[in-house]
């Protein structure tokens, strides 16, 4: 086969897929993975881009990846006489694509690299969170059986050639009859959209919210009855235990804190990053605001598509993680107050010393009935959204996908194709 996929940083080096391919193996090309600006469908078409009849084994691979996967995805086809082939010197190949409709209705020149990631990587421009997003994503990739080939697209005004931007990259193997690597089309996509690290800390925070809400408001109001705890022996031991599972609950809760602060770093799925929680990040997601505003009061019956939260939705979720973590300071210098010889607690306690402990704790309740409210709201919002949008919303938090009909263009998200 004519490419090289050696990788030239040994951190992400992997072993080279095999010069000969036998009779009873195949190249396949499993998925297209894209950093957000084109559709998972126009990234494999980019990767696939070659002369008519080509008999390289990546090309033919690729191209039946296309062709099985994105069927309604039109092929970027090569003159035979622009192609760079990888050499020695040149561990990527070049290509030249002309008029291709990288949005539909939109053809342009461009000239697409393919070749090992950190290879691409190099050579094409990207930010610091996407080069973090590409090589966890391609390390998962390689983790499952799989090499990895970026592609990065510049564009062309007559024979000058632009700043090269990576794309995304195309996973890579051989198959020998055991590997599954594509599906067949349909009018519906099913697309992977949460993380299982965040359906684990969705679940744990309801099971977290739900213990410190009830043994919160025993403590606040211990309604089984003030004799339960005037006397002795069980009864004042029984709110021993509340407390102590409260103080509990609240210590595992703020870790959990942290690994979300910590997959907002470092996650390789673009919705879980930091970046996502302002949302506003365009003028059109302004106006898509008011737009939904008027779906959610009824007064219009059509909303902006989001694949993943629509910017209501996010800046609520984004309020919700700064009331959370005023709820843990407030918490906490409470709590803090049983500690004041230790100088970290009483740094802690210092909200309660300014404003007083009546104040601390009124506060603090009223963010639980707040935190409540919330939960009504979501619950109420998830399901009628899953009755009206049908995309499986409700669902996806145990399974981690939505789906989505083939052609249709989220805000948020390239074409499903």
């Amino acid at each position: 086969m004519s490419v090289d996929t050696h990788s030239s940083d040994p951190a992400h080096a992997s072993p080279p897929l095999p010069g000969t391919i036998t009779e009873s193996e195949r190249l396949v090309v499993g998925e297209a993975y894209s950093l957000g600006k084109l559709s998972e469908g126009r990234v494999m078409a980019l990767a696939a881009a070659s002369v008519p009849g080509s008999t390289d084994l990546l090309d033919q691979a690729a191209s039946a990846a296309l062709a099985t996967q994105h069927p309604t995805v039109p092929p970027a086809y090569v003159e035979p006489g622009d192609v760079d082939p990888v050499s020695d010197k040149q561990r990527w190949q070049i290509s030249r694509v002309r008029g291709y409709e990288l949005c539909p209705g939109e053809p342009q020149d461009l000239v697409v690299m393919r070749g090992p990631v950190d290879a691409v990587l190099n050579q094409a421009k990207l930010g610091p969170e996407g080069k973090s997003l590409i090589r966890r994503n391609a390390d998962w990739a390689l983790r499952h059986g799989w090499r990895t080939l970026a592609v990065a697209t510049a564009p062309v005004d007559g024979d000058k050639v632009g700043e090269f931007r990576v794309q995304g990259f195309i996973t890579v193997g051989v198959d020998n009859g055991t590997r599954v690597a594509s599906t067949g089309p349909a009018d519906w996509a099913r697309v992977n959209l949460w993380s299982i690290s965040l359906r684990y800390q969705h679940w744990a925070n309801v099971a977290l919210i739900f213990i410190l809400s009830c043994t919160g408001y025993l403590i606040m109001d211990p309604f089984f009855g003030p004799e339960a705890y005037s006397g002795e022996g069980t009864g004042i031991f029984l709110m021993g235990w509340v407390r102590f599972i409260h103080f509990t609950a609240a210590f595992l809760w703020v870790i959990l804190g942290a690994t979300r602060v910590f997959t907002a770093l470092t996650s390789r799925d673009a919705h879980l990053r930091a970046s996502q929680f302002w949302p506003l990040k365009r003028k059109r997601d302004v106006q898509n605001l008011g737009k939904i505003v008027k779906y959610y009061l009824f007064i219009s019956r059509e909303e902006p598509l989001y694949l993943g939260h629509n910017p209501l939705q996010q800046l609520a979720y984004s309020a919700l993680y700064v009331a959370c973590g005023v709820q843990m300071l407030t918490g906490f210098s409470l709590y803090a107050l049983y500690h004041q010889d230790n100088p970290f607690w009483a740094f802690i306690a210092l909200p309660v010393h300014l404003v007083g402990i009546p104040a601390v704790r009124l506060f603090h309740a009223m963010l639980m009935f707040g935190l409540w409210c919330f939960v009504v709201m979501h619950v109420y919002l998830a399901v009628r959204a899953d009755s009206l949008e049908r995309h499986g919303g409700l669902s996806a938090m145990i399974n981690g996908g939505v789906w989505m009909r083939r052609g249709s263009r989220p805000e948020d998200a390239p074409a499903v194709e």
